[in-house]
């Protein structure tokens, strides 16, 4: 059931947050070095109120689809899940990094006010329902990323962000062409218009799917639009490479939902209609993440590079999970395999968390325990972070019992249960070779 309700109701999170970020930026340079610790204490409080929103929003709509600002902006059990996550996450990495960041005289104001409006961007994002919606919480995160990374040293992300200028407006051009709208819901009934029949956009449609499929690529880092990911993963302060490697996956897994299944659906492919859609260019580029991710990381000497060439192959392992969520133009197990795919994600991300949260803790002011053979010795030294290193490492790899081996098996299930006996018999072998 979709639910209309006041403006701004729903975008309460989002409000408080911007707030809780320009009140950062306002108070900070005013605080001497000895009492950066309220910024910090700000930047939780902002996270905890924004939990709390959130929660009460969501027992307002009952966790059902709720739209505002014209429909621009939507509320539903997903948005609301995803959110929740993000906020835990996003904590989890500004209480990681306060050492290092401090340490090596990053400790900020500005380091704040950017990861929370990052996340402002990720939350915008998780709930867009319209192109420009969409596009508005992409660039806020996107640009307040960049500028993480630029914080202590040079970053070479400017392809990415070309290529994704380039793609978002041609996406949004081709499909506003085609069906009339930038509404994400009103995409989906004009996607179905053109196909019925003989309709001469269908090719210009199709271009367009091009575009917002590899426009999904870029940001997820899937291959060949993966090269991005290693550079910026080795060359950023790890504490900004801990942040970067987390929450926006999360958003970046919404995006694909609102673009693919709730804009795009009906050019999913396998249909008269449609017969070659952007289900089988998941496959390629799935097939392509896991074989150069697994095979790439095992060449590393940077676990930094070695954990990023892992998040391709673990991206790629994801979009299995949303592949498999049509059949035949037919959505009836969709529930479960987009569950999958998003549990899958949640997952990647906790690991990811715990992984280069490590990397952080080990590092201390003159030396960054980036390189595998900082390692070495680590079980001698400090026996617990060996062994949470080592359950890491195991989740990553999709050993049993580990959570990590549940969410692969979760996507397989999705997998075979959508008749793709092939596709999970060469996912379970690339898994094999990234143990």
């Amino acid at each position: 059931m979709l639910t209309r309700l006041p403006i701004m109701l729903l975008a309460y999170p989002e409000i408080f947050l911007l707030a809780a970020g320009c009140a950062i930026l306002v108070i900070d340079p005013f605080l001497k070095d000895a009492r950066r610790w309220v910024s910090y204490a700000l930047s939780l409080a902002a996270l905890l109120g924004c939990a709390v929103l959130t929660t009460i929003v969501t027992g307002m709509t009952g966790g059902q689809l709720a739209t505002t600002f014209n429909g621009m902006f939507v509320s539903d059990m997903m948005a609301s899940t995803l959110k929740m996550f993000t906020y835990i996450v996003v904590a989890l990495c500004l209480v990681y990094s306060r050492v290092y960041m401090a340490e090596r005289g990053l400790y900020r104001g500005e380091y704040f006010a950017l990861a929370l409006f990052a996340t402002l961007g990720m939350m915008v994002m998780i709930s867009a329902n319209h192109f420009l919606t969409l596009y508005l919480g992409l660039e806020l995160m996107s640009l307040c990323l960049y500028s993480l990374v630029a914080l202590n040293r040079d970053s070479a992300v400017s392809s990415e962000a070309a290529m994704k200028y380039f793609v978002l407006g041609a996406i949004m051009s081709m499909i506003y062409g085609v069906t009339g709208t930038l509404e994400i819901t009103e995409v989906a009934r004009g996607a179905a218009r053109v196909l019925q029949g003989d309709h001469p956009s269908k090719t210009v449609l199709a271009f367009g799917l091009v575009f917002v499929v590899s426009g999904l690529a870029f940001k997820v880092g899937v291959v060949p639009f993966h090269m991005w990911i290693p550079d910026v993963y080795h060359g950023a302060p790890s504490a900004v490479t801990l942040f970067i490697s987390t929450g926006p996956k999360l958003a970046a897994f919404a995006m694909a939902i609102r673009l693919l299944v709730n804009a795009l659906q009906p050019l999913s492919g396998d249909t008269p209609q449609f017969p070659s859609g952007w289900q089988d260019m998941l496959v390629v580029l799935s097939l392509l993440s896991m074989a150069i991710g697994n095979l790439a990381a095992i060449a590393q000497s940077n676990i930094k590079r070695m954990l990023a060439y892992s998040t391709i192959s673990h991206m790629g392992f994801m979009l299995l999970g949303l592949l498999s969520g049509i059949v035949g133009g037919n959505a009836l197990s969709a529930a479960e395999a987009w569950s999958s795919a998003m549990f899958y994600a949640v997952v990647y991300v906790l690991m990811s968390l715990g992984s280069f949260g490590m990397v952080v803790f080990l590092s201390r002011a003159g030396f960054e325990a980036e390189r595998i053979e900082d390692f070495r010795g680590l079980n001698a030294r400090s026996p617990w972070f060996a062994f949470i290193m080592l359950l890491l490492m195991f989740s990553l790899a999709g050993i049993p019992p580990t959570v990590g081996f549940y969410a692969k098996l979760s996507v397989l299930q999705a997998v075979l249960g959508a008749g793709h006996v092939w596709l999970a018999l060469v996912a379970v072998l690339f898994a094999l070779v990234g143990t």
